[in-house]
């Protein structure tokens, strides 16, 4: 079986891939009900990656304790998509939270006020990934992209919030971007949030007096999910922005992650990874007071290694004819002895543990979202299966239990159960074939993707969101899939069907309608020009349609709209890199039909994305904005003298190279699009076995063509841009330990540094480094022994200097906000030997520090968590790089070839200024 992780022509999900996609390759079509008729990927995966290469190894990665047990599993099968997703879950949190686990209240809002405190250099930075997102751009559309798959032309990142009034303003809470608002029903998008000390998103949500909440903190256990700083309120959302001013309460609810905020009796309720609290609505003064908290000890003891497990609450729900009635869902996705529905009738002074009655197993109950109909009649619950998310035997196509109506509104029940994975796969869902073939089902990332709404004027008439958006009118008993995965596998769908066709000619009319872009994570009802509307949040941004809108015979939504227009960039980029823009490119390739960017600062810029694949944005003028590969997209290479040499990661180290920007041979007979012989892109992924999900790889600074990767061995190559097998590649060190894999590498001259993790997960956490010398024929390399002086956290960054000095940069905080031995205090490392290692943090605020580059000068610059500083003095003193950064995190730092810095954030885009 091939590995799906080296395909690029398979899609992930979420934030890793939830269930697989078909890129937009065909095989020789047949009739339309054989396997040949899918996209040749799709009928690839049913062959090959569903079902097959699923193994009580792959299946084993649960996570409980963020334990890493990928050791030489093939990405793909059942449940191998959501095990890769699983395994991003934790190494996100392993960076941040080493070696511990928690880290304690006030470390983010200390670090801001820091940061603000630090003086400022160079000019203002520019966004320049602020432009539409075309996803479904013809002119990439290689063998191995994933255009064309029905989610329309413009997406941006993942939305985890929304809420909508009945003026037609409707505010979109990006993962980890902030907030925006639109006064014209989505589109013309204001950023509202910038001036806050975290932009991830937890919840936004309407209050009864009009006011905005936003709750920082994502709770969605996914891959690249970020604490908060609190919630605030800000209390003219049509006009106003939000300020630090506008925090509710003190510093209770920071380093925590919000899943909801709920109102009721004056109350605003939240559910958070600590437990249920509550404050006054209608002001911002005052602490946040617990309401309960089931492990309440676990809080008290951060050293615990399962103590960020013990209080996590899901949603809240509040009776809509009694708001001293409170229902909670708390537990951990993996299941644990507290994990069940409480409820509160004194209005929060007492819990008690339900014990439903009906179809719904107590004892199965994992992450799960309620929703009350509007006048109380109905509760609905969505609820994921712990049972099935720790099964290690047999096929796995869903970790969805069910969803579930309680007719009397009555946590208790009886519930019945209304919905599971294959009544939503019978509904119209571009998931049967999947699930046929041995696949994945609805429900596959249930303990990430859900959402779950209630008409307002209708208790019968129910939208759920999993991977995709589903729709009931009758409570339950019928299903229809309105907004489905894709369209690759309904008959209507045809390569063709945007493809432009011979040069000049218009392109062809979709046959099948548009969808979403997979992963729900939120929902809002509104009103828009009179109507009310339902707009959705997804891994791909927003998309709107009527409440009551109009389906086609296979029950899939025939209206949605996406509303992102390029004003909005929430875009989770996890690297970037640029090089100069080609004198003159062709469109199509092969064509003639030449087009020469314009303006002095054109420049070719990519970067690899959180489920948005991998991006080309040609600055300038002429500026656009494409994907050019599919899937998820993580570290990526580009030739400095030339931006068309691009390589990108898949995940896994899974590497492809084009020298061409991906760019298929033109041919009006869809030779390029259907024969695989045409691709222009070619894997290049070296033999490693245990390689992070996003894994680093660099070229030498000093010599393009010199490459270095890093998994549970250290590789080189020497071919650059002209590789084209995985084979070309060299083991050069081995970290002589099968727990420890690649976490940072650099490269100058004849020096190179590497740092590693393993055990990665905070129960035993290690770290450590190496430095390799190369004489142009062979490698030397020694493992290192970092003194107790260097803190025991999780190593991000590296770099060296003219001079062979090298440098190291530790993520997460130091020891006054993380618990742990060895934790430490500093961020940044320098060592001229590999022995003594100097903290060369100066002024830098106590913040996680994800990159550091050395530019000519000696000047130091550093990515952090909240925005890029930089240092003249050899880290002697840091001053803030530019005025107008946003605070978010700055994960991969680059210089380019045009004398600017490129920073990709993971939640804004891609931003550059002149470099230092």
């Amino acid at each position: 079986m091939k590995s799906i992780s080296s395909r690029r022509a398979l899609v992930g999900l979420a934030v890793g891939l939830a269930v697989v996609l078909a890129a937009v390759a065909l095989g020789r079509i047949a009739t339309r009900d054989s396997e040949a008729a899918l996209p040749r990927s799709a009928a690839e995966f049913l062959r090959e990656g569903s079902g097959e290469g699923h193994d009580a190894d792959a299946s084993k990665e649960r996570d409980r304790d963020f334990q890493e047990s990928s050791q030489g599993v093939e990405n793909g099968g059942s449940g191998g998509e959501a095990f890769e997703a699983l395994t991003a879950a934790s190494q996100w949190a392993q960076a941040r939270t080493a070696p511990s686990g928690l880290v304690q209240p006030g470390a983010y809002g200390a670090a801001f006020a820091s940061l603000q405190g630090l003086g400022t250099t160079g000019g203002p930075w520019t966004e320049i990934t602020k432009l539409p997102y075309n996803a479904d751009d013809p002119k990439y559309r290689d063998y191995y992209s994933n255009s064309s798959g029905g989610a329309g032309s413009f997406v941006t990142g993942r939305i985890t919030g929304l809420a909508a009034d009945a003026d037609g303003n409707v505010y979109a809470g990006g993962a980890n971007g902030g907030v925006w608002r639109s006064s014209t029903g989505g589109g013309n998008w204001i950023s509202i949030a910038d001036g806050i000390p975290s932009l991830s998103t937890g919840d936004l949500e309407l209050g009864s007096d009009g006011a905005l909440w936003f709750a920082t903190g994502e709770a969605n256990t996914g891959g690249t999910s970020y604490v908060g700083s609190g919630v605030y309120r800000l209390t003219s959302p049509k006009s106003g922005t939000f300020t630090s001013g506008d925090r509710v309460g003190g510093d209770e609810l920071e380093s925590t992650t919000i899943n909801a905020i709920r109102f009721g009796g004056g109350k605003a309720w939240a559910a958070t990874s600590r437990g249920i609290w509550w404050h006054p609505e209608n002001t911002n003064l005052g602490a946040w007071q617990i309401s309960f908290q089931p492990n309440p000890g676990a809080i008290s003891q951060p050293t615990d290694t399962n103590a960020p497990y013990k209080n996590i609450v899901n949603d809240i729900a509040i009776d809509p004819n009694d708001p001293n009635h409170i229902v909670g869902a708390i537990g951990w996705r993996s299941g644990d002895t507290y994990n069940g529905f409480y409820e509160t009738t004194d209005g929060g002074t007492n819990w008690t543990k339900v014990n439903p009655t009906g179809a719904i197993n107590p004892k199965d109950i994992g992450n799960v979202s309620f929703a009350f109909a509007a006048d109380g009649s109905k509760l609905y619950a969505m609820n994921q299966s712990p049972i099935l998310l720790n099964k290690v035997t047999g096929t796995v196509n869903s970790y969805l239990d069910g969803i579930y109506v309680s007719k009397n509104g009555n946590p208790s029940g009886p519930w019945s159960k209304v919905a599971e994975q294959r009544k939503l796969a019978n509904s119209g869902s571009a998931l049967k074939q999947s699930i046929a073939g041995k696949g994945y089902g609805p429900g596959i990332q249930s303990w990430y993707n859900q959402f779950l709404v209630v008409d307002p004027v209708n208790a019968d008439h129910v939208y759920a969101g999993l991977e995709e958006v589903y729709e009931t009118k009758d409570a339950g008993s019928n299903w229809s899939t309105v907004g489905p995965y894709w369209n690759f596998y309904f008959p209507c769908w045809a390569p063709d069907s945007v493809y432009p066709g011979p040069l000049g000619a218009s392109p062809a009319a979709n046959r099948c309608p548009l969808t979403t872009h997979p992963d729900q994570h939120s929902a809002a009802i509104g009103m828009y020009q009179g109507k009310p509307v339902l707009y959705v949040g997804n891994d791909g941004g927003v998309y709107r349609r009527p409440v009551d809108g109009a389906v086609n015979a296979n029950g899939n939504a025939t209206d949605w709209i996406s509303l992102n227009d390029g004003t909005i960039d929430a875009l989770q980029y996890y690297a970037v890199d640029a090089g100069t823009a080609v004198p003159g490119y062709e469109y199509p390739a092969g064509s003639g039909n030449v087009v020469t960017p314009s303006g002095t600062d054109a420049a070719i810029v990519s970067g690899g994305l959180q489920d948005n694949g991998g991006s080309i944005t040609r600055t300038g003028t002429d500026a656009t904005m494409s994907s050019n590969f599919g899937g998820d997209g993580g570290d990526v290479l580009v030739d400095p003298a030339n931006g068309c040499n691009i390589v990108q990661e898949y995940v896994y180290l899974s590497m492809e190279v084009t020298q061409s920007c991906a760019q298929p041979p033109y041919d009006p007979s869809y030779a390029a699009f259907l024969n695989p012989a045409k691709a222009t892109t070619y894997d290049i992924a070296p033999p490693d076995v245990n390689a992070r999900f996003i894994a680093p790889f660099v070229d030498n600074d000093s010599n393009p063509d010199q490459w270095l990767a890093g998994g549970a061995s250290i590789w080189f190559q020497s071919n650059g841009y002209a590789i084209r097998s995985g084979s070309e590649w060299q083991k050069v060190h081995d970290w002589g330990n099968p727990g420890r894999v690649t976490t940072a590498l650099a490269m100058r001259g004849d020096t190179a540094v590497a740092a590693w993790c393993g055990p990665c997960n905070n129960a035993g956490f290690a770290r450590g480094a190496a430095v390799g010398k190369y004489d142009g024929t062979s490698w030397t390399w020694t493992d290192l022994t970092l003194p107790s002086s260097v803190p025991t956290r999780y190593i991000s960054g590296a770099a060296v200097d003219d001079a062979g000095a090298v440098y190291l940069a530790f993520n997460g905080f130091s020891r006054r906000f993380t618990e742990g031995p060895g934790a430490g205090i500093g961020h940044v490392f320098k060592s001229t030997d590999g022995a003594t290692w100097d903290d060369i943090s100066g002024n830098m605020p106590d913040i996680p520090a994800n990159s550091v580059q050395v530019l000519p000068g000696g000047k130091l610059v550093v990515g952090t968590d909240l925005g890029v500083i930089v240092s003249s003095d050899g880290g002697a003193t840091w001053k803030r790089l530019g005025d107008n950064f946003p605070a978010t995190v700055a994960i991969d730092v680059e210089e380019g070839p045009d004398g600017n810095l490129y920073a990709a954030t993971h939640g804004r885009g891609i931003w550059r200024i002149a470099s230092p």
